[in-house]
């Protein structure tokens, strides 16, 4: 089928060598070739973290690639060469062109037919690619239906990744220290976390006798009385939701003594337990 565009097949396959050597992984799509709409905050949140460069565009044409000039293309997949016209930066500290181009995994139809993608509206997660007008996306599903409540959403979390208030990425818990109250079942934790910056983030669990235990999560040096837990669906939630592993590791307690160590482990288990699962469903990362 041919198809207008302002590319050669040449210079389609030239783009597809050029980017050989960055994998696209994809995961579940719907039957129009683009992710489901379906994605939870933490999907959208992984998506905008990683991207330089969101916009919302319309597909104009697509390529389908030769095989023998693609590798590592899934099962079920097809490798198209898409251009673009931006409607709308949503990101993009150097502004982006208002025509581009990428490549893209695209799943087949249940008869083993490419899907229409041409005039389909789509969010894309990118990052710049080695020529004017050129992008990658961040990862194989890096493209979405741009769907009104997907736009506004993926308008929230930026708002919430760029503001100068912004919780930093978190690498993990640090050191952990427990002290124990005058009367039984009394005591407090406090476990630091680890982060990208060295920014300093830390949880506090408080138990009192006869009482549900209580914890909040301080961005300073300084435990603030008025730290709460953070909201389900913002940006603190998702890094602590999504970061922190499932129980508290050894090296976080390798200086207290056993009691205060389980203290501080049963305690950790409680934050884990509030802030719930993290929410995740795609495969690509």
């Amino acid at each position: 089928m041919q198809r207008k565009s302002s590319m050669t097949f040449k210079t389609a396959v030239a783009t597809c060598l050029i980017f050989a050597a960055s994998p696209l992984v994809s995961a579940a799509q719907t039957s129009d070739g683009t992710k489901s709409a379906t994605l939870s905050y933490a999907d959208l949140a992984d998506l905008a973290d990683a991207a330089p460069l969101v916009a919302v565009a319309r597909i104009s044409s697509i390529i389908a690639l030769p095989e023998k000039t693609v590798q590592n293309v899934p099962t079920g997949q097809k490798r198209v060469f898409v251009e673009a016209e931006v409607t709308s930066l949503i990101r993009g500290e150097g502004g982006i062109s208002p025509r581009v181009r990428y490549l893209y995994d695209a799943p087949l139809n249940a008869r083993g037919k490419l899907p229409k993608l041409k005039k389909t509206q789509v969010i894309l997660f990118a990052r710049p690619g080695g020529r004017p007008g050129e992008i990658q996306l961040v990862a194989g599903d890096a493209q979405i239906p741009a769907t009104t409540a997907a736009i506004e959403q993926v308008k929230a979390i930026l708002s919430e990744l760029v503001a100068s208030s912004a919780p930093p990425r978190i690498i993990g818990p640090g050191d952990a220290f427990h002290v124990a109250g005058t009367v039984a079942g009394e005591g407090e934790t406090q476990i630091f976390l680890r982060t990208a910056t060295g920014d300093p983030v830390s949880l506090s669990i408080l138990r009192r006798p006869g009482q549900q235990p209580k914890w909040a999560v301080a961005l300073g040096e300084i435990v603030d009385e008025a730290a709460r837990p953070p909201a389900p669906g913002s940006l603190l939630w998702y890094r602590l939701a999504c970061s922190l592993p499932p129980t508290l590791p050894g090296s976080s307690v390798r200086a207290l003594a056993p009691v205060d160590a389980e203290a501080a482990r049963i305690d950790y288990a409680f934050v884990i337990q509030s802030l719930g699962n993290c929410g995740r469903t795609r495969s690509a990362r």
